[in-house]
């Protein structure tokens, strides 16, 4: 048997997981002297490229001093728990990693408490110990408070803490000492991390915590080895712990491969213990048990937590529809929403009851949802998707709604600001420190309080404030938040805008589109600084006459219009509105595009 340990990497955003795994897989000799490497290599997805985050967790390999090491990077965005939730079945032992100047932060919270749930050693690693902000002391005390929050035993509590640049690639036992490379790190992986237990003498069980997927051989299981020894071409058994009820499916271990490096190896065979990847089950799902022919015995799969959040996504039934998509119907659109949710194990996809065209679907937050717009429009999509909406709860005959840990660092002067939007919003100050010359705030937060803030928190701290917000707990409904307190403008006319129309309407608040840009009647153009909407016609053209006075020809100046991503679209959209979503535009479009309908729906409602 050869050696193993299996450890996750898990931390809040941005506090460098990703660029750790870097340099721990080219400390360990996984590439070659000359070969070219990419930053960040483990995060393969072009969103994840752009982005700067992690959305998939990814596996690797190291070998140290004859210990095969399996990794596991994580994501950081409370959005992906789900990730973060179910990889946590397959190691041993986790690395917490804390950013040395902001410190433990809500996700860092939420992974760490899940970690000591499954009785994880952990490393303590504080990182980015070279940021001239830096507050390495301060920031011990803090995570040593948050393990005995969390209720840590013991032997938790004394977890060996190291001292990392993960951009140099080094690390010390002591924050005095400079380090010169990541031996500490690894030295201290063989000796705390306790390898897997290795039962060989019961047949094969395996619990699949994700799932790839490749256009050859369809779906890939990718888990840890409970027990027993897998050949290739097995017969295996499926079986899964919260369907007793259903007979074993049976199947055939195709292909077997383990991590080495970035690599997948086929291996003839794999004991207990070992992280592996298996093709040749089709319908496989996270939360199986594979297990050998005969002794189907399936295993306990951690509960993930509940979506929070919901969105519509419907066929478009604008006018431009269908000119730019690939995949336009309904049964497209459904397909890929529920293929999605093999992947996603946070994600539920359900039918709008007496719809046909139309679809819920609940994640975790609002970035889970926008990423999956974002990939879905890469692919060829073309659809709508309605304002996100959180799901109540009836807990002991009370209506309660998701409530988020929110914790901002500011500027000291930006506080202010900062308390009064988030007491509007229903938000309850909950601690108070300062760290330098900022402030850290924690709050408890309605989620739907949240919905169109970040762009406000940005603008009231110029720019430098720092956000971040994980789900704490269902708590009474709050009462009412104004979702939005400016207007729209609307387009009153099919046609292209031209400049003449869009002078006379920029006096009316902020234009989304210059000239030259296809509209048609219904749809958003601008933001109105009034809680009223206006409908402009932006199409208009000058009458030409043959009168002529000095200067009424001169050239009409525009503002720059205002360039909304897709993020910025959702906060934007109101609860009558829709985001037409195509792979080449992204348009606001009320729900009711007939200006008299519309008025009709309003005015009508308004009367009863």
């Amino acid at each position: 048997m050869e050696k193993l340990r299996n450890v996750a990497i898990i931390a809040h955003v941005d506090h460098g997981k990703t660029t750790l795994v870097d340099e721990m897989l080219k400390q360990s000799g996984v590439y070659r002297e000359n070969q070219e490497v990419v930053e960040r290599v483990m995060d393969s997805g072009d969103l994840e490229r752009e982005r700067g985050i992690t959305i998939m967790a990814k596996n690797t390999a190291v070998t140290y001093k004859g210990v095969k090491i399996n990794i596991v990077d994580t994501p950081g965005h409370a959005d992906f728990g789900g990730e973060v939730e179910r990889i946590l079945k397959m190691v041993n032992g986790v690395i917490l990693l804390v950013d040395a100047a902001e410190g433990p932060m809500p996700q860092t919270r939420f992974v760490l408490s899940r970690a000591l749930e499954l009785g994880h050693r952990v490393i303590v690693v504080v990182n980015k110990i070279d940021r001239p902000d830096q507050r390495v002391h301060a920031v011990i005390d803090e995570v040593l408070e948050l393990l005995m929050d969390l209720d840590a035993t013991d032997e938790q509590l004394d977890s060996p803490t190291l001292f990392c640049s993960g951009r140099q690639g080094t690390a010390s036992y002591s924050p005095e000492v400079e380090g010169r490379d990541l031996k500490p790190l690894f030295d201290t992986i063989l000796e705390y991390i306790p390898e897997p237990e290795q039962d060989m003498e019961k047949p094969f069980q395996m619990l699949v915590s994700a799932i790839d997927y490749n256009d050859y051989v369809g779906r890939i299981a990718v888990g840890r080895i409970e027990r027993g020894l897998v050949r290739q071409n097995q017969e295996i058994e499926v079986c899964n712990f919260h369907a007793p009820d259903e007979p074993p499916r049976k199947a055939k271990a195709v292909s077997l491969y383990e991590f080495d490096g970035l690599a997948r190896v086929p291996v003839p065979e794999a004991a207990a213990g070992s992280i592996i990847a298996m093709s040749g089950i089709g319908d496989v799902t996270i939360g199986d048990t594979v297990c050998a022919r005969g002794c189907a015995e399936p295993l306990p799969f951690v509960q993930i937590s509940a979506p929070t959040l919901e969105m519509t996504f419907s066929v478009n039934d604008s006018p431009f529809a269908g000119r730019e998509g690939k995949f336009v119907t309904s049964r497209q659109i459904g397909e890929r929403l529920r293929r999605e949710t093999l992947r996603d194990v946070s994600l539920r996809v359900s039918e709008v009851p007496g719809s046909t065209d139309s679809f819920n679907v609940a994640g975790r937050g609002e970035m889970s949802l926008s990423i999956l717009i974002e990939t879905m429009r890469r692919e060829g999509y073309e659809f709508q998707v309605g304002p996100p909406r959180v799901l109540f709860r009836d807990i002991d005959g009370k209506r309660c709604e998701p409530m988020e840990r929110l914790v901002v660092d500011v500027p000291q002067d930006c506080v202010g600001s900062v308390i009064e939007k988030l007491g509007q919003r229903r938000g309850e100050l909950q601690e108070m420190n300062p760290v330098g010359s900022r402030m850290k705030l924690s709050f408890l937060v309605p989620s739907r309080g949240l919905f169109g803030y970040r762009n406000e928190f940005l603008t009231d701290t110029k720019g430098e404030g720092i956000m971040a917000s994980v789900f704490e707990t269902y708590a009474p409904y709050k009462g009412d938040i104004a979702r939005r307190g400016t207007g729209s403008l609307i387009a009153w006319e099919t046609g292209e805008s031209v400049t003449y129309g869009l002078f006379s309407a920029q006096e009316r608040g902020a234009l989304f589109i210059g000239p030259g840009v296809p509209v048609y009647g219904g749809m958003v153009i601008g933001e109105c600084p009034k809680l009223e909407d206006i409908t402009l016609n932006v199409c208009k053209k000058k009458q030409l006459t043959n009168t002529r006075a000095a200067g009424s020809d001169e050239a009409l100046r525009l503002i720059p219009p205002r360039q909304m991503s897709l993020e910025q679209c959702l906060e934007f959209l109101a609860d009558d509105e829709l985001l037409e979503v195509t792979p080449k535009s992204l348009r606001l479009r009320k729900r009711i595009l007939d200006h008299d309908r519309r008025m009709k729906a309003v005015y009508g409602g308004r009367n009863k």
